[in-house]
């Protein structure tokens, strides 16, 4: 781009100091004419912006949420199963410490009926008695030396009943009371309860006081132990299981995802392709709609807007095309006369005549098209309540001035309506002054007003030649004149365009009845609410 305030001759920027009149501002003697700004080179490309697909996102969601969800699922899993073994590790304990109690509490043997003397009988009974399972150890241990005098449960003769540890049952993962240092650990910890390290693992143990029968004698513990190690083994083994499956599942959900997430995506991916392909030139590209979701409705959607946007555009083509052909004759005319006028005074006032006519022409054309190009906007219309007797009273008086005819008010409507009495009365001037257009001095003319239902009537009667049937719709198009035109019409063909504009704009229509030399009517039907969707 450059930008610099002197050129040398190779400079594709044009020189204006040497053009009278565009070297500086009229309306200033110190304002310069700044240099023009010029872009040299291929313009750089506007860099696009990463995008993620659709597709992967949907696929990146749903796996996230399925991982949140397992993780979940793995965490309750494992919290309920450490949680139900310790459960039953403490069942275990409390049952065989109550079973021993209640044992106690009895305090005779089964075998003999008699009551027992010492504690080590009464351990040794009960734990022939027991059937602990696999992971448990059931134990006693008796403290010192005792002599039980002879009879049931003691020692026979009065023999010392020695001292140390009494096992019964099957063996334990690991025999815990044959290690002097585990049970002298366990004896003297001060809790009821505790965990101990062994090679078999870590056991939970429980332990109770037993005290010699009648107070006298050696007294005793009773312990008993619990094995988690297999337990923990089990629960270890299950949550890798578990988190194997939810793995496998993780990926079976996120390959299921891409798959059904381009299933749904395909028509999205159809539209996009589709609005790569339109252009100006084309719009005739259609999307093929299948099912009943959402997507199926967005393609239906577009669709109709591809249909909208085809008809704008070839409205607009047309529009352009027939405003060039119809500006290009006056230009053509203008041109002419100007390049072959004269220097007689005569010709020179004739020629600026037809000038002048010619650009009012053209004024009128380009007025008549800003008039149908603002009629697509909102505020085009400015509807207020109105007296269709006023209305229709201050119409007759305009277009009586229109043309020597015989006007005649037909019918005057009585109430009121919302609508916009500018825009109205445009439209039956309009008519009207087409209907003075294609008659005859002194011919009938009739106008009027009526109520219909819950639409306002207004129309303009002729005597004039009438249109042929197959022109009746021919003729509301922009640029369109009826083959009835009268000799001389230099019309644009934008009136009887205007008015539908109009009677559109008011949710109405404009009916036409009419055929070769019986005349016709123009009716302009508007509903009696059309106003209230512009206020």
């Amino acid at each position: 781009m450059t930008t610099e305030g002197h050129f040398g001759a190779d400079s594709p920027t044009e020189d204006l100091t040497g053009v009278p009149g565009r070297g500086a501002w009229n309306g200033s003697e110190d304002t310069s004419v700044y240099p023009t700004m010029v872009f040299e080179g291929p313009q750089p490309e506007v860099r696009q912006r990463r995008r993620i697909p659709a597709r992967l996102l949907i696929m990146a969601w749903v796996a996230l949420l399925m991982a949140a969800v397992l993780i979940l699922v793995n965490v309750v899993t494992w919290s309920a199963l450490t949680t139900r073994n310790a459960e039953r590790v403490d069942g275990a304990l409390t049952q065989e410490i109550g079973e021993f109690q209640e044992f106690a509490a009895i305090g005779v043997d089964p075998g003999t009926g008699e009551p027992f003397t010492d504690v080590s009988t009464l351990v040794r009974v009960h734990l022939e008695r027991q059937y602990p399972d696999e992971a448990e150890i059931l134990f006693g241990w008796v403290e010192g030396t005792t002599t039980a005098g002879g009879g049931a449960g003691g020692a026979p003769g009065g023999a010392e009943t020695p001292a140390g540890r009494i096992r019964q049952g099957q063996e334990p993962p690991f025999d815990l009371s044959a290690d002097p240092e585990a049970v002298t650990a366990i004896l003297e910890d001060p809790n009821a309860r505790g965990t101990a390290d062994t090679p078999a693992g870590p056991v939970q143990w429980e332990k109770i006081r037993v005290l010699a029968p009648g107070g006298e004698g050696a007294s005793g513990w009773f312990v008993i132990g619990y094995f988690t190690e297999a337990d923990e083994d089990t629960v270890t083994s299950t949550m890798q299981t578990i988190a194997l499956v939810s793995l496998i599942g993780l990926l079976v959900a996120s390959t299921a995802a891409w798959w059904v997430a381009g299933r749904i995506l395909a028509p999205v991916r159809l539209i996009r392709q589709t609005a790569a392909y339109i252009t100006e030139e084309d719009l005739t590209r259609r999307i093929d709609v299948s099912g009943r979701d959402d997507i199926a409705a967005l393609a239906e959607q577009f669709n109709s807007m591809l249909d909208r946007l085809e008809g704008a555009f070839t409205s607009q083509r047309r529009f352009v095309d027939d405003a060039g052909h119809e500006l290009r004759t006056p230009i053509t005319i203008v041109r002419g006369h100007l390049e072959l006028m004269g220097d007689d005074p005569e010709e020179r006032r004739e020629v600026v005549r037809l000038v002048t006519d010619e650009l009012d022409r053209m004024a009128r054309i380009v007025e008549d098209l800003l008039l149908l190009a603002k009629s697509q906007q909102p505020d085009f219309l400015r509807p207020e309540e109105v007296s269709l007797a006023e209305l229709t009273s201050d119409i007759d008086a305009k277009v009586r001035r229109l043309g020597d005819r015989d006007w005649r008010l037909e019918s005057v409507a009585e109430g009121v309506s919302r609508l916009d009495p500018q825009r109205v009365t445009q439209a039956v001037v309009q008519l009207a002054a087409n209907a003075v257009r294609h008659t005859a001095p002194g011919s009938t003319l009739r106008v009027g007003s009526t109520l219909s239902g819950s639409d306002v009537l207004f129309w303009v009667t002729d005597e004039g030649p009438g249109i042929p049937a197959e022109e009746h719709g021919r003729i509301f198009e922009r640029f369109s004149r009826g083959g009835g035109a009268a000799r001389g019409d230099r019309g644009a063909g934008l009136g009887l365009a205007i008015v539908r504009a109009i009677a559109e704009t008011h949710h109405g229509r404009v009916d036409l009845r009419s055929a070769p030399g019986a005349g016709s009517t123009f009716t302009l039907v508007i509903p009696t609410t059309a106003g209230k969707e512009h206020v």
